[in-house]
C-alpha cells in the first residue's frame, strides 16, 4: 500500500490542538502535578533504597557484635578475675550473667586483684564503668541476691581499707567516686535502698552495705573539694528525702550512718538547689523528718556556717508548707485539703473571701511515725538544744536565721505556737527579747513611716523575721506577764519586762504605722501576696500578728498609760470628716441583708476603714468612732423604718410595778426591739399609771428592770472586789432557762446602746472583753480571784523544784458540796508542771477560770446583745470604753454644758430668777453633789460622754408651783427635773440636797 509521503501515519491518532487560554492552562497544570509526582516517587523509592542499606547495615553490625560479644564472653571466661576480663566486662556492657560472675569471682578470689587492677593506670577507666554497672546493679533489683555481690564488690572498690603499698589505688578511688558522682551515685543508692521494704531491714544483707556506700565519698574526698559538696549536695536531695529513712536500716548500720553524715560542715551545699531539686510537698516534708532524725544530736557540732545552712534549708522547707500540714490532727484517714494561707490559732478558722476561689493544696497522708518525729521540732527539748547551741557569740549573726526559724515552725505548727513561744520565752527570758529589738528590729527602717512603697520593698525582706518573730514572742510573754512585771523594773531574781517603757513606745509607733499602712494605704488585693522570702506567708498574715501584738500593748496603756498623749492616734484634723463618711459609707455597701455576720479579716479586706476599726480601732480618737457608732445605728433606724425624733407608736407592753423583770422577760423576749416599745406600767391595785410620755417611758422601765436581773442575790451575777458585774459560773447557770434570761438581758442592753439610754451598771473588763470577741488572761484574774492570782504569780516566779508542789494541768471545783477535778487539757491529770511548762499551766488556769467557766453564760448574753448591735460596731472600742459608752464618761460634770443643753416647761425660762438661782447652787456643789444630781433627774451619775448634747432627751426643767415646802422631783424616762418657784437660794439649796440625797422616786404628777 502506498504511503502519504507527508502528513501523520494513517493509523496515528491525530493530535488535537486547541487554542483556547482555558484548556492550555489545565495541561499546564497537569504536567506540572504529574512532574511533581514523579519527583516524590523518585524520592521516595531513594529513601526505601537507603533505608534498606540502614538495616542491612544494623543487621550486618548486630550479626558482627553479636559474633563479637561472643568472642569476648569466651575471652571473658578464660581470664575472669584479670585485667582481659575486666576488659571484655566494660566491652560487652550490661550484661546481667557477666556482671554476677565478674563480680562473684573477684569477691570470693579476695581483694588482691582488685587492688592490682586498680594499681594500674591503663585500667582506671575501665573500673569507673564497671563501677556504674554495678552501681546500676544493685538499683535495680536491691533485693537480689546479685544485688548483695554487687554492693559487696562496690565497698571493696570504694571503702574497704586500701593497702599501704600505692598511692595509685587512692587516686583509682578518687576518679571513680567523681565519676559515679557525676552520674547519680546518691540517686542509683536512694533508689536501691527504697527498693528493700522496711520489713527487710534486719534479714537484708545488701542493706548494711548500701549505707556503707553512701558515706564512703565523705572518707575519700577533702570538705573542700568539688566532690565532696557535690556528694553532700546528692545525699541531700536523693537519700535523705527517702520515707522513714531511720526506720529503714537496721540499728548497726544506723549507728555507723549517723556520725559519717557530715551535717557539721552543711555550708559546703547549695540550698537552693536543694529545694529547686525537691518540688514535690511530700518529699519535702520527709527530707525535713530526716534531717529532723540525724541533726539534732550534732547541733554541738555544727560552726557557724553550717548552723546558718542548716536553719535556711529546713525554714525553706518548713515555708513551703502550709498551715497545719504537720498537724498530727490533720493525719486521719485518706487525703487531706487546705488552703494554702496563713491562719491563727487563737481564732476561730474564717472563710478568705480571695482564698475561697483559689486551688486547694493537697497534702499527703504522712506515716505515723513521721507525723511524731516531726512533732519534735517543737518540744521544748529540742527547742532548747536549738538555743544552745547557737548561744555563743560567734553565732550572733545568724541569728536572724533562727528567728526565721522559728517564725516558719509556729507557721506549720499554729496549734503548738503557745508551747514553742513559751518555751523559748522560759529559755530565753528577756535577754533574748531586747537582743530582738536592740539589734535587729530598732535599726531597721520597717514601720518608721507609713510609706507603703518601702514596706513592701523585696530589699527589706531580710528584716521581716526577726520583727515578726519578735512580734510573736512578745505577743506570747504578755499572755502571763502581770502589770506589775510589765510596769516596774524588776526586783532581783524576779523575771521584769525585757523592753523598757520608752522602748515600748517606739516598738508600738512602728508596728503601728505597719498596721495602719497595710489596712488602710494598701490595695486589699495585695494583702494575699505573698511575703517575699517568706513562701506561704501573706501580707495578710503578717498585718494580723502587728494587729494582735499592737492590741496587748494597748491594753496595758488602757490600763494605765505611758505612752505619751495621741501617740495612737494617726489621723490629723483634716483626715476626720472624710474619713467618717467614707466610714459610714462602707459600712452601708458593706453587708448585703440576709448574709451571715463578716468577719474582722473579711471587713478589712472589703472595707479599709471599717477594717482600722475593727482591728485597731485606737488610731482614730475616741470621739470620732462615737460619732461613726451614732451614724451606724441611724442608717440602721433609718433602714428599719424607725425615726429617733418622730417616732411611731408601737404596741402597748403592760408591766406590774411590783414584776418589772419577770414581765419585761415574759412580754419582750420575741419582741422586734429596734422598734418602738411603748410601756404602761401597772400599780399594785392593777390600775394603769398615768405618767409623762416623752417617748414612752421605756427608760424608766429600763432603770428598774437593771436594778432586778443585775442583782446579786437573783443568782445570775456575781460581783467582783471592785463592785463589776460577770456571769455566775455555777453550772445552775448554764441551764436553758437561765440561759434565756441571759439572752434577753442582751437584746434590753443592746436597746439601751441603740437609743442612746446610759445605765448605771459596771460590769468588769474581762466580761466586757467577750463583747469585742476578746479572751481575758492572767492580769483580769486579780480582779476575779485574788488569792489564786497571787498563787500564779508566787508558781511564776519560784526559784525552787516546782514538781515539788506535785501539780497537774487540772482545777478543781466545788458545787453543792461536791469536789470535781476538771483537765485543763487532754489526759491533764497525767502531765506534771515543770519549770518548763508552767507558764502554759499560768495561761489555760486563767483561761479556764476568766473564759471556759462562764462561756456559755457570755455567748447567749452576746446573742442577745447582738441582735440589736452589730458586732462590727462593738469592736470599734475597747473594754474602758465600751463601759463609757454603755454607763456615760467617769468624769467631773461640767454644769456649763449642762446649762447649755438644758430646755425649760411650764412658767421656767433661762432668765427666771429661779433657774438663775437654781444654777448658783448647783455651781457651788462638789463633784459628788453633782453626781447625785443628775442622778436624781436622769437615773445616771455619770455624764454622756461626748456631752450634754447626747442626752436623749435633753435634760429639762419645769416650775412645779409656787409652794416652797415641797421637795424637787424628777421623771426620769425623760431628763426632767420638776422645780418649785424657791424664792431664795438658801431654801432652793436645802431642798434639793434633800431630794437628790433622799433618792426620792419617780414622780407621776
Amino acid at each position: 500500500m502506498d504511503l502519504p509521503l507527508f502528513g501523520d501515519h494513517p493509523n496515528k491518532k491525530r493530535r488535537e490542538i486547541n487554542l483556547g487560554g482555558t484548556n492550555v492552562t489545565r495541561a499546564h497544570s497537569s504536567i506540572l502535578q504529574d512532574a511533581h509526582l514523579r519527583r516524590v516517587r523518585r524520592e521516595e523509592e531513594r529513601r526505601r533504597q537507603e533505608n534498606a542499606s540502614r538495616i542491612q547495615a544494623w543487621w550486618r553490625g548486630t550479626l558482627r557484635r553479636s559474633v563479637v560479644k561472643q568472642q569476648l564472653r569466651e575471652l571473658f571466661e578464660e581470664d575472669v578475675d584479670g585485667i582481659n576480663g575486666l576488659r571484655c566486662l566494660v566491652l560487652i556492657g550490661p550484661d546481667k550473667h557477666i556482671l554476677e560472675k565478674w563480680s562473684s569471682t573477684v569477691v570470693s578470689n579476695g581483694p588482691d586483684s582488685v587492688f592490682r587492677a586498680m594499681n594500674d593506670p591503663h585500667v582506671s577507666v575501665l573500673l569507673r564503668r564497671a563501677s556504674h554497672l554495678l552501681l546500676k546493679g544493685v538499683s535495680e533489683e536491691p533485693q537480689s541476691t546479685s544485688s548483695t555481690t554487687y554492693a559487696a564488690l562496690l565497698e571493696i572498690l570504694l571503702s574497704r581499707q586500701l593497702p599501704p603499698q600505692s598511692l595509685t589505688l587512692s587516686e583509682t578511688r578518687i576518679h571513680i567516686l567523681s565519676y559515679l558522682i557525676a552520674r547519680g551515685y546518691h540517686a542509683l543508692l536512694g533508689k536501691a535502698i527504697s527498693g528493700i521494704p522496711i520489713s527487710a531491714k534486719l534479714s537484708s544483707p545488701t542493706l548494711p552495705l548500701l549505707v556503707t556506700l553512701l558515706v564512703a565519698p565523705f572518707s575519700v574526698f577533702t570538705p573542700s573539694s568539688i566532690e565532696y559538696a557535690q556528694a553532700l549536695q546528692s545525699i541531700t536531695t536523693f537519700v535523705l528525702t527517702i520515707p522513714l529513712l531511720p526506720n529503714r536500716i537496721a540499728m548497726p548500720s544506723l549507728t555507723y550512718l549517723a556520725p559519717r553524715l557530715p551535717l557539721h560542715i552543711l555550708h559546703v551545699i547549695n540550698v537552693n538547689h536543694i529545694v529547686e531539686n525537691v518540688t514535690d510537698l511530700e518529699s519535702r516534708i520527709h527530707l525535713l523528718a530526716n534531717l529532723t532524725a540525724f541533726a539534732p544530736a550534732r547541733y554541738t557540732t555544727f560552726d557557724p556556717r553550717a548552723m546558718q545552712t542548716y536553719l535556711d534549708l529546713t525554714s525553706t522547707l518548713l515555708y513551703s508548707l502550709p498551715p497545719h500540714a504537720l498537724d498530727p490532727l490533720r493525719q486521719t484517714t485518706g487525703r487531706q485539703e487546705l488552703d494554702w494561707e496563713d491562719s491563727d490559732s487563737d481564732r476561730e478558722p474564717e472563710v478568705n473571701v480571695v482564698d475561697s476561689f483559689k486551688p486547694k493544696v493537697v497534702l499527703p497522708q504522712l506515716d505515723s511515725k513521721t507525723v511524731s518525729r516531726l512533732q519534735t521540732l517543737a518540744s521544748p527539748h529540742h527547742l532548747n538544744s536549738l538555743l544552745e547551741g547557737t548561744r555563743k557569740e560567734s553565732f550572733r549573726n545568724i541569728r536572724p536565721s533562727l528567728y526565721s526559724w522559728i517564725v516558719a515552725l509556729c507557721h506549720v505548727y499554729p496549734a503548738q505556737k503557745d508551747k514553742i513561744l513559751g518555751a523559748i520565752v522560759v529559755y530565753g527570758g528577756g535577754g533574748l527579747v531586747r537582743e530582738l529589738y536592740r539589734d535587729l528590729v530598732r535599726p531597721s527602717s520597717l514601720g518608721k513611716d507609713r510609706n507603703y512603697a518601702a514596706l513592701m520593698d523585696p530589699q527589706f525582706a531580710s528584716s521581716w523575721p526577726p520583727l515578726l518573730f519578735l512580734i510573736e514572742l512578745y505577743t506570747q510573754a504578755l499572755l502571763t506577764m502581770g502589770d506589775d512585771e510589765f510596769f516596774s523594773i524588776g526586783t532581783a531574781g524576779a523575771p521584769r519586762n525585757p523592753l523598757t517603757l520608752d522602748e515600748l513606745t517606739a516598738f508600738s509607733k512602728q508596728l503601728l504605722n505597719i498596721a495602719f499602712t497595710l489596712y488602710h494605704n494598701v490595695d486589699q488585693v495585695n494583702m494575699q501576696d505573698f511575703v517575699p522570702g517568706m513562701f506561704s506567708l501573706k501580707w495578710e498574715g503578717i498585718r494580723e500578728r502587728a494587729t494582735k501584738c499592737l492590741q496587748a500593748i494597748h491594753a496595758r496603756d488602757s490600763r494605765k498609760h505611758f505612752t505619751p498623749e495621741d501617740h495612737w492616734i494617726v489621723t490629723t484634723d483634716e483626715d476626720i470628716v472624710p474619713f467618717i463618711e467614707a466610714a459610714v459609707l462602707e459600712e452601708q455597701k458593706l453587708q448585703p441583708e440576709g448574709t451571715r455576720p463578716l468577719s474582722k479579716r473579711q471587713i478589712a479586706s472589703m472595707a479599709p476603714r471599717l477594717g482600722v476599726l475593727n482591728n485597731i480601732p485606737f488610731a482614730i480618737p475616741f470621739d470620732v468612732r462615737v460619732t461613726i457608732f451614732r451614724h451606724f445605728v441611724a442608717n440602721d433606724m433609718t433602714t428599719g423604718g424607725y425615726d429617733r425624733y418622730r417616732r411611731r407608736m408601737g404596741a402597748p407592753v403592760t408591766v406590774r410595778r411590783d414584776h418589772i423583770s419577770q414581765d419585761g422577760f415574759d412580754r419582750l423576749r420575741d419582741v422586734d426591739l429596734k422598734a418602738p416599745i411603748q410601756i404602761t406600767f401597772i400599780d399594785q391595785f392593777g390600775q394603769e399609771e398615768a405618767g409623762i410620755d416623752g417617748g414612752g417611758v421605756f427608760k424608766e422601765f429600763l432603770t428598774s428592770l437593771c436594778k432586778e436581773v443585775f442583782d446579786t442575790d437573783r443568782g445570775l451575777w456575781l460581783a467582783s472586789k471592785q463592785n463589776e458585774l460577770y456571769p455566775n459560773p455555777h453550772s445552775y447557770a448554764t441551764e436553758a432557762h437561765n440561759l434565756n434570761w441571759y439572752r434577753f438581758i442582751g437584746r434590753i442592753l443592746g436597746k439601751a446602746l441603740y437609743e442612746g439610754i446610759l445605765v448605771d451598771v459596771a460590769f468588769a473588763g474581762f466580761f466586757l472583753a467577750k463583747w469585742l470577741g476578746k479572751q481575758s488572761f492572767l492580769d483580769d484574774l486579780s480582779s476575779l480571784d485574788p488569792e489564786l492570782y497571787q498563787g500564779l504569780i508566787f508558781l511564776k516566779h519560784y526559784p525552787g523544784d516546782i514538781e515539788e508542789m506535785s501539780l497537774n494541768f487540772t482545777v478543781t471545783e466545788e458545787e453543792f458540796g461536791v469536789t470535781k477535778t476538771i483537765p485543763l487539757m487532754p489526759n491533764g491529770e497525767q502531765i506534771p508542771v515543770t519549770r518548763e511548762n508552767r507558764l502554759r499551766y499560768i495561761y489555760l488556769v486563767s483561761n479556764y477560770k476568766l473564759n471556759r467557766q462562764i462561756y456559755k453564760q457570755s455567748k447567749a448574753f452576746f446573742e442577745g446583745l447582738s441582735e440589736m448591735i452589730e458586732s462590727k460596731w462593738l469592736r470599734m472600742f475597747n473594754q474602758q470604753e465600751l463601759q463609757i459608752l454603755l454607763g456615760g464618761v467617769n468624769s467631773p460634770i461640767d454644769v456649763e454644758d449642762l446649762r447649755k443643753h438644758t430646755n425649760y416647761g411650764g412658767l421656767f425660762g433661762e432668765q427666771d430668777p429661779t433657774i438663775q438661782i437654781f444654777w448658783r447652787v448647783v455651781n457651788s456643789f462638789d463633784q459628788e453633789q453633782r453626781r447625785k444630781l443628775l442622778r436624781f433627774a436622769t437615773s445616771c451619775s455619770r455624764p454622756p460622754l461626748l456631752g450634754f448634747k447626747e442626752l436623749v432627751p435633753n435634760f429639762a426643767i419645769r416650775d412645779a408651783g409656787s409652794d416652797e415646802k415641797r421637795l424637787p422631783t424628777a421623771s426620769t424616762c425623760v431628763n426632767l427635773l420638776k422645780l418649785p418657784r424657791y424664792t431664795n437660794e438658801r431654801t432652793l439649796r436645802e431642798k434639793l440636797l434633800q431630794a437628790i440625797n433622799s433618792n426620792a422616786g419617780f414622780d407621776l404628777s
